[in-house]
């Protein structure tokens, strides 16, 4: 069973967290009710689900809700994942163990248990879409709790500088790594992109639907639509038809 820790609860010491974050009003509580329950479905034995959060209301109550850190950054700033970052605090919470990084609008089709056992200190998914960079996708990344709080110590000390550099928080955080030796990617097959690897090529998008790319564990969307606009079959640009995506059904439920 999952850790049923009720949200008030101090921190529990657990050998496996599955974490993400849900802050501002682009996602609601179902976002982050509906990952639970796919973890659930797809990850044996015991887990400790943990949400970061500036709004804990309407989330299920086998989530443990946290507070985001402040990292105090300039006021009105584009966002860019920055938040992300607070993830390596020295101390998070009272938490220990190995967490599991999960965008809240990610669909998990096939099993997790693997995503804890893959060798590296620091797991991420490799770009999509310029693959000879070092750069990876923050959407899933792995790591031991506590164990890089330089990432975030530097990123405070040097904010400017790095903002300069890296147009959001998955470049920098890459970049950081991989200067350590620490970066590694999750095998390609594990976590393909919906928008690059799950919608048929034009002119077959019109009369196939999207599909679930073989292997995939985890599905990512970013860009052009979410879960349930995918389900719809909706995407947010001219002349970029899909058509629905009735397996995100499937598995995105609670």
């Amino acid at each position: 069973m999952g850790s049923t820790a009720e949200k008030s609860s101090p921190a529990v010491a657990s050998t496996r967290h599955i974490l993400c974050m849900k802050w501002g009003s682009k996602y609601g509580p179902e976002y982050v009710n509906r990952l639970y329950a796919m973890v659930r479905r797809h990850l044996s034995g015991d887990f400790n689900f943990v949400c970061l959060t500036d709004d804990r209301s309407g989330i299920r109550s086998e989530v443990q809700c946290f507070p985001i850190p402040a990292l105090d950054l300039p006021a009105n700033i584009p966002e860019r994942g920055w938040t992300k970052l607070a993830t390596f605090s020295a101390d998070l919470y009272g938490l220990r163990g190995t967490a599991l990084f999960l965008d809240v609008d990610v669909v998990v089709t096939g099993p997790l248990d693997d995503f804890f056992t893959q060798p590296g200190d620091f797991l991420i998914i490799h770009d999509y879409k310029r693959p000879w960079r070092i750069t990876g996708n923050s959407s899933v990344y792995r790591f031991e709790l506590g164990a890089h709080p330089d990432v975030l110590d530097y990123f405070r000390n040097h904010f400017d500088e790095i903002r300069s550099r890296f147009r959001n928080e998955q470049a920098y955080l890459s970049d950081f790594l991989h200067q350590q030796g620490k970066l590694a990617y999750w095998p390609a097959p594990w976590c393909p992109s919906f928008k690059y690897h799950g919608i048929p090529s034009w002119p077959t998008n019109y009369w196939r639907a999207p599909f679930v790319p073989a292997g995939a564990r985890i599905v990512i969307f970013h860009g052009e639509c979410n879960p349930p606009d995918a389900l719809a079959g909706r995407r947010n640009r001219r002349f970029r038809y899909i058509r629905p995506a009735q397996w995100v059904a499937e598995h995105w439920h609670e």
